[in-house]
């Protein structure tokens, strides 16, 4: 059976100036139209047009801002629940960590939801080779856990984001802060959200040390641990091997739950699970540009629509 695909322009921001959210849109549709029995459409407008799979760049907060490309995303999702067909979202890159320039445009996909708990990422069928395929791209690999260190890491989520459900950041560090406190006496290094401009971090000054680090790297050069509520340093601590805590709500939301830890009482004796499968797992959702415009995606994704 033919599918109608609709990759929706819109959803980008007005005043970006960033050319990879774009040409994600359109190099999907490329792909999807190398298959002569499905359609993808390119589209300009704001309208809703009824389809097998929408896709769109970005997700949109519950309570987020009332801005036109954030209502058609919501308007997206909501449609297509309705009619009980897709969305397809590109997120970040799990691994960028290793390579802020992302130089073959690696991203993140899932089906309508952003969250391990609400979203699809594509891992019912693990293809151990996307990982192989992935590692080699980016010279990337599983490093040992590493049983030794300084510093505990804390790594702030942008305040206000979906990410937080509504939990102020800087509460969230203080609390976080206490809690390791009844349990170690090591250095903390807090460590800000790239993007987020806003957030002051000077009031905890005198209880840790406000990281100035531009690359995550450095931050866990010598790290003992790494604390998040359920951003991506997670995984990346993972995959340096240095052991992850995450915190939110039902430790379920992150995408480093699976090999992470989930009570600061263990914070001098973390566990370290074996990570093979996670990893395996996490690469499933992850396609670079020329595998959107090869098709190559697409006759993956397809399965799911």
């Amino acid at each position: 059976m033919s599918k109608k695909v609709v990759s929706y322009l819109g959803v980008i921001p007005p005043k970006n100036t960033n050319q990879e959210k774009p040409q994600i849109l359109s190099n999907f549709c490329i792909g999807v139209n190398l298959n002569s029995n499905d359609r993808g459409i390119l589209h300009e407008g704001f309208d809703l047009i009824d389809c097998d799979l929408a896709v769109i760049q970005g997700f949109v907060h519950e309570q987020g801002k009332v801005l036109p490309h954030l209502i058609l995303r919501k308007q997206i999702l909501e449609k297509q629940a309705h009619n009980k067909k897709n969305t397809l979202i590109a997120d970040s890159n799990l691994f960028l960590y290793s390579n802020t320039v992302n130089p073959q445009h690696y991203l993140r996909y899932s089906l309508n939801g952003i969250f391990p708990t609400t979203g699809f990422y594509f891992d019912k069928n693990i293809i151990p080779e996307r990982w192989t395929k992935i590692s080699k791209n980016l010279n990337l690999d599983l490093k040992p856990w590493r049983k030794s260190g300084n510093h505990i890491l804390i790594c702030a989520q942008r305040n206000g984001g979906w990410s937080m459900q509504g939990y102020n950041v800087i509460d969230w560090i203080k609390n976080t802060i206490n809690e390791i406190r009844k349990h170690s006496d090591r250095p903390i290094i807090v460590r800000g959200h790239p993007g987020d401009k806003k957030t002051s971090f000077q009031g905890l000054q005198k209880f840790v040390k406000i990281s100035t680090q531009t690359n995550l790297i450095d931050d866990l050069r010598n790290s003992w641990a790494t604390i998040t509520y359920n951003s991506s340093p997670g995984v990346a601590s993972a995959i340096e091997g240095i052991p992850v805590f995450v915190l939110d709500k039902n430790f379920l939301n992150s995408q480093a739950s699976d090999v992470a830890n989930k009570d600061l009482q263990f914070i001098e004796a973390p566990k370290m699970p074996e990570r093979q499968t996670w990893i395996e797992k996490i690469s499933m959702s992850h396609w670079n540009f020329e595998e959107l415009k090869s098709g190559e995606a697409w006759a993956y994704i397809r399965e799911y629509v």
